[in-house]
């Protein structure tokens, strides 16, 4: 079927760049205000109410200003992350949680709220400051190691409270994409009696696969400050050390998108010391999000 869209003239272009100029102007404020409702638990105190909120009934709960909830409530309303509904209460109107909603729990199975605010943390959002100057070439290290003076694995180890987010966040989609992946896919693990995991942070991937592919002893292996902190898991086993220098031996490595350019080496430096960890007629996998 022919495209019979109407293309707009300059004029009339020019009226919706007066109104879209606009987004970029205020375009931090959808993510300042996700923020927002993540630290006030905006979800979890609905969630835990177990029916819709009025405004006052929701300012209770967190113990802050009704008149300033309501306006990030309306924003969020207007998002679509949580939907304005009337209530038993006189033809009140109340707050809902949504299916959006439920990713902003902390807690939730589906939840994306440690990925939110790790990427939303003035830590990460410093280096994107520097992009121009990365682009034109007047940067030649990482713009995180140019902005923070180390790179992030160097700066995670001496701030505990970033590794520990950044290790959460890292488990955000790893909780839907495991189990996807053993429902679809397990016939790639058959054989395997040992999976190393690289780069594993507190051991959720591995924990998720053994669980699905109990025939599998895995190995979670990362910095030696992040295993100290994983979790105890039965047939996992935490190992520190430098992924650059040395990966324990398995019959298959999982590789995360999440190591892609760290130190420069795009993936190269750590496939091929991956490669060499494996035993003979090993796998490797190279997991990536979909974009």
């Amino acid at each position: 079927m022919e495209d019979t869209q109407r293309v707009l003239t300059w004029e009339e272009e020019e009226e919706h760049a007066k109104v879209d100029v606009w987004k970029y102007v205020f375009g931090f404020v959808e993510i300042a205000v996700v923020k927002c409702a993540i630290e006030l638990g905006i979800a979890e105190a609905i969630e835990s109410h177990g029916s819709p909120m009025t405004l006052l009934e929701l300012s209770s709960a967190l113990s802050c200003d009704p008149s300033h909830l309501y306006r990030v409530m309306r924003i969020l309303v207007h998002l679509k992350i949580f939907k304005e509904i009337t209530t038993n209460q006189l033809g009140s109107k109340g707050y809902a949680q949504t299916p959006l909603s439920h990713r902003l729990l902390k807690s939730g199975e589906n939840s994306m709220a440690a990925l939110i605010l790790l990427e939303s943390n003035p830590v990460m959002l410093a280096p994107w400051h520097g992009l121009s100057a990365r682009i034109r070439g007047n940067i030649s290290n990482q713009l995180f190691e140019e902005v923070h003076g180390e790179d992030i694995w160097s700066f995670g180890a001496a701030n505990s409270d970033h590794s520990k987010l950044f290790n959460e966040a890292m488990t955000c989609d790893v909780k839907a994409a495991v189990p996807a992946v053993i429902k679809s896919c397990i016939e790639v693990f058959k054989g395997l009696e040992t999976i190393v995991d690289v780069g594993g942070g507190n051991g959720t991937m591995l924990r998720l696969l053994v669980e699905g592919c109990p025939w599998i002893r895995g190995i979670n292996f990362d910095l030696p400050h992040v295993v100290s902190a994983a979790q105890d898991c039965d047939r996992v086993e935490n190992v520190g050390g430098d992924m650059f220098d040395h990966v324990p031996k398995a019959d298959a490595v999982i590789i995360k998108c999440e190591l892609v350019d760290c130190r420069g080496f795009f993936i190269t430096g750590v496939t091929m010391t991956a490669f060499l960890s494996l035993k003979s007629a090993g796998k490797l996998f190279l997991r990536t999000r979909g974009r």
